[in-house]
């Protein structure tokens, strides 16, 4: 397996779109982790079943948010997408998000290529107020059962404010390789 940290930049940030690999695919309630010491994925945990993925849930390679990880993506598409693969997507907002009081930022996007939707999504208006509370939900929740309360979502961000949340990270990453 390659280390994608080598092999993929961040992307075209500045333009909307961002290279993203997916850790966790839609549906699946195993922790799967990027280890970027080992490059390769990890099962930290299993959740129980009731807190599986809304969204797949992936890492923007060249970056560093906050919490010491890459920088998380949620990748909005109609169908789970596998552990491992990379693709191109279009940046359509932010979750502002805390875990254990550390920013957790998700950068919500879609495949760049859609032709499912005919590229359709391009602000998070467009997934509706019901995704959003569903995904809110999900994050508020999905560490009650082991440590209540630890996870708050603080709202959402548009377009520009996942950018500025992008470019933090790549800067973060860029000092700590320093």
């Amino acid at each position: 397996m390659a280390d994608f940290n080598q092999v993929l930049t961040p992307g075209d940030w500045q333009n909307g779109t961002v290279n993203t690999v997916v850790e966790i695919p839609q549906g699946s309630f195993l922790k799967i982790e990027w280890h970027r010491d080992t490059a390769t994925f990890m099962i930290d945990r299993v959740e129980p079943s009731i807190y599986a993925k809304p969204v797949n849930y992936g890492f923007i390679p060249q970056t560093l948010d906050e919490d010491g990880d890459e920088l998380d993506t949620l990748v909005v598409c109609d169908q789970p997408i596998p552990t491992g693969v990379w693709l191109e997507a279009k940046v359509i907002g932010l979750l502002n998000f805390t875990d254990d009081g550390e920013a957790d930022y998700k950068v919500v996007v879609v495949p760049a290529d859609d032709r499912n939707t005919g590229d359709s999504i391009t602000s998070l208006d467009d997934l509706g107020e019901r995704w959003k509370q569903m995904v809110a939900e999900h994050f508020s929740h999905y560490k009650d059962l082991k440590k209540p309360g630890t996870t708050v979502v603080e709202g959402w961000g548009d377009v520009e404010a996942a950018k500025l949340v992008i470019k933090e990270s790549i800067d973060r990453w860029n000092q700590q390789k320093k």
